[in-house]
């Protein structure tokens, strides 16, 4: 209840940083996770942890908190108290657009998995732009890319974007079945180029 309550003050605070009016529930947070299994070679890549539903997850499959695992998240509030619920995973305040830099100065070994929680349908297109050009650069070394995005948005302009986005560059979008157990019911999306 009490990330119920966080993630809705952030998003009243903020909705087009957030975009969501729930976390997300531990089944997407599953899906989010299916066949991914991360070690200090292989680290996770989560962009936009919010209040750590799916870092929840996360921390349940890792081999090594602070190796194999990398949490973006803007909202300093929010980081201040998944570093309090997360004691030892590698949670650091920033904007996804700058997730190499951020994954270079953490010193941990190659991203091999990006889940992006990121709300693209309500960021601003120079923010899409920034955070795409992120992914390219560890897609290009041999990633995997992860997203959910919600059935009632799922052919918005900004949905239809990323996925036109990755399916040009990396084929054909790999979408699981409907999780219904999310509010708002969400899919998500994977390519690949492990």
């Amino acid at each position: 209840m009490k990330d119920n309550i966080q993630f809705l003050q952030a998003f009243l605070k903020n909705p087009l940083k957030v975009g969501a009016v729930a976390p997300s529930s531990p089944d997407l947070a599953w899906q989010m996770l299916d066949g991914i299994t991360p070690d200090e070679n292989n680290v996770i890549l989560e962009l936009g942890v919010g209040t750590g539903a799916i870092t929840k997850c996360i921390r349940e499959i890792v081999t090594d908190d602070d190796r194999s695992y990398l949490g973006v998240e803007l909202d300093d509030k929010l980081v201040s108290n998944l570093r309090v619920r997360f004691p030892g995973m590698n949670i650091v305040a920033g904007c996804a657009a700058r997730a190499t830099e951020l994954h270079r100065e953490s010193g941990l070994g190659k991203v091999s998995y990006i889940l992006c929680c990121l709300p693209f349908v309500t960021l601003p297109d120079e923010v899409v732009d920034g955070v795409l050009s992120e992914v390219e650069k560890f897609m290009d070394q041999g990633c995997m890319f992860r997203a959910f995005q919600y059935a009632h948005g799922y052919y918005t302009p900004s949905a239809r974007r990323l996925r036109r986005f990755m399916r040009e560059r990396y084929g054909r979008t790999k979408r699981s079945k409907l999780v219904t157990k999310n509010l708002p019911p969400a899919y998500t999306v994977t390519w690949s180029t492990l």
